[in-house]
């Protein structure tokens, strides 16, 4: 969405997905129906609460992982596959009806937002604090960005 700056922070996702929910015609760019994108990033948000279904070993995240995520870090931005699922995710809806899917990422935000238990470790960075988790999503969220047009 060349229009719509890149999100910062979560509160921004919530911004998007409002803009987002309220334009006429919205479509990804990349093989996956923009659906399957919005349910991509939901279920990454989802399961650093829930766990995710197949974690990397503990020696990948503790190195190669958490490597990657302090180098996004230090960068400000993420860079990864964009039609890569998450490893042992349910699968991806393949809907023409895109809005469902901004009501589904907006609930998973909010109810990451107001999570105040422990975080289950992410399958490859593995143990995230609340606030780089918070800061993983958004990253995640805004690299997805790079490939939802809105007209």
């Amino acid at each position: 969405m060349a229009d719509i700056p890149k999100v910062q922070s979560l509160d921004d996702v919530m911004r998007w997905l409002d803009r987002l929910d309220r334009s006429a015609k919205a479509a990804s760019t990349n093989a996956w129906p923009l659906s399957a994108v919005l349910e991509h990033m939901a279920q990454s948000v989802d399961m650093s609460m829930d766990g995710f279904p197949q974690p990397k070993s503990a020696l990948f995240q503790s190195t190669l992982g958490a490597a990657a995520f302090a180098v996004f870090r230090l960068r400000g931005r993420m860079s990864h596959g964009l039609t890569e699922p998450i490893p042992g995710a349910p699968a991806l809806p393949n809907m023409p009806d895109w809005k469902p899917g901004v009501a589904r990422l907006r609930a998973a935000v909010r109810r990451f937002q107001g999570h105040t238990g422990a975080l289950q470790p992410h399958f490859a960075y593995g143990a995230l604090s609340h606030a780089d988790f918070a800061l993983a999503h958004t990253l995640h969220i805004a690299n997805h960005q790079d490939d939802i047009r809105v007209q």
